[in-house]
């Protein structure tokens, strides 16, 4: 069902474990080559084109790649009751951890005249991703647009994948989740066409779209597959990006106290996103590694998405890992990196302390990565593939920049002066010491 990889009695540096941990055969590398003619495509040819891509990639022919308002009305008024208040709890949660998440200005005080400030600027516009292929995520749209609106953000645009079943609209969920949240500008595109039409806009094709479908957006977020994390990094520098989310991940370092049937149906839960998810339990018991492997194979054959689950635990970015103990295990688990890592271990909040690489950590056997989907008020959009090596997932922080201001009187500056016009010379800048010089002559 699962692969096994043994740890145990090897010394292995950061490198060698990153070599030697399970990861997807396909890259972002190799996505990147497909991708590249279709943002150049959309470029081009706006509107056009993303019909175009739509036809091919989603088997629809969208009419409005725009979703006009009562669109968005009718499909909050038909949301499942339940639904809805589990989407409003969501919100609601979400909203009290990001509201915690405003940075603060400062000013500095460095002499009598001498100030620098910084404050943070939210961005303009932003272009929020939501998948909606294999599975749909009305949860992304409030992860994305609440920590946006909590930034300041002014400008948010929503795009989705077109669905056959709905007439070439995104899934009603999403669109529900979109008017409980006051988004107006939704889009009926998905794929690396939407990171497209976000990074360098579309212009439109056909009446409903206006002369001009979608304004170019400063900031793209949002999770997705490989190709819309490679249409992502392709982009970057055009516009800015959270990260490159592609297929998802969990990682749990668990040690023998911890339930197996828990272990197996969190790693199964992962595995029903898409068949390259990647599952990976590190533990040093090697009964808990059995036991797992076991009720995998009891429970897989009843879950929903069984053959989805089976193709992507039995892939090669998944596996169970033994090693020789839970200090050899965090040092696995901090060069996997993870999405979602979740701590089953005696002591597993001071272990997580510890941990130098995941996306979000999961402390103990209640906490599992489900509840970061949907509910625990943390952000689900997270850096996958090794990326939490050097960069957070979705927050506030994610559309905000921080402003330096500088402000210095006449007596501040003469003071610094000499100093100035020296090191400039000494860098063979001179003009830069005159222009302080001329200030006193």
């Amino acid at each position: 069902m699962i692969n096994r990889i043994d740890l145990r009695g090897r010394s292995l540096s950061p490198r060698e474990l990153t070599e030697i941990l399970p990861r997807p055969e396909i890259g972002v590398e190799d996505a990147a080559e497909k991708v590249a003619p279709i943002l150049h495509d959309v470029r081009l040819h706006g509107a056009s084109a993303l019909r175009d891509l739509s036809e091919r990639f989603d088997g629809v022919r969208p009419v409005h790649l725009r979703v006009p308002a009562e669109h968005l009305t009718a499909a909050l008024e038909s949301l499942d009751p339940l639904v809805r208040e589990g989407l409003e709890e969501a919100i609601r949660r979400v909203r009290t951890v990001h509201a915690a998440q405003r940075p603060q200005p400062f000013a500095v005080d460095l002499g009598p005249g001498a100030q620098v400030r910084q404050r943070w600027i939210p961005v303009r516009r932003v272009g929020l991703y939501v998948p909606g292929g294999i599975a749909v995520y009305p949860s992304s749209v409030i992860m994305s647009v609440v920590a946006a609106q909590e930034a300041g953000v002014r400008e948010l645009a929503v795009a989705s994948p077109p669905q056959r079943e709905n007439d070439g609209l995104p899934h009603p969920t999403i669109l529900a989740a979109c008017a409980l949240l006051g988004v107006e500008e939704v889009y009926a595109v998905g794929g690396a066409q939407a990171i497209a039409m976000f990074a360098y806009g579309a212009a439109g094709s056909e009446p409903q779209d206006g002369d001009y479908l979608c304004e170019p957006v400063d900031v793209i977020t949002g999770p997705g597959n490989i190709y819309v994390a490679a249409a992502k990094r392709l982009v970057r520098g055009v516009v800015g990006i959270d990260s490159e989310a592609g297929p998802t991940e969990i990682a749990i370092l668990a040690d023998g106290d911890a339930d197996p049937t828990h272990v197996a149906l969190d790693l199964i839960s992962q595995g029903e996103h898409t068949p390259d998810a990647a599952a990976v339990l590190v533990t040093p018991s090697v009964e808990l590694a059995a036991r797992v492997d076991a009720r995998l194979v009891d429970l897989v054959p009843e879950t929903k998405h069984a053959a989805r689950v089976a193709q992507a635990l039995s892939g090669p970015q998944s596996a169970i890992i033994v090693v020789d103990d839970l200090e050899q295990g965090l040092d696995v688990v901090d060069a996997y990196g993870a999405e979602h890592l979740e701590i089953q271990t005696a002591d597993a909040a001071a272990l997580a302390e510890r941990v130098q690489s995941a996306g979000a950590i999961f402390v103990g056997p209640y906490s599992p990565v489900p509840l970061g989907d949907y509910m625990a008020g943390s952000n689900h959009v997270l850096p996958t593939g090794g990326c939490a090596h050097y960069s957070s997932g979705l927050g506030v922080h994610s559309f905000l920049r921080a402003v330096q201001v500088v402000e210095y009187t006449a007596d501040a500056l003469e003071e610094l002066a000499d100093r100035i016009v020296a090191v400039a010379n000494d860098e063979d800048l001179p003009a830069h010491g005159e222009a302080i010089r001329a200030r006193f002559q």
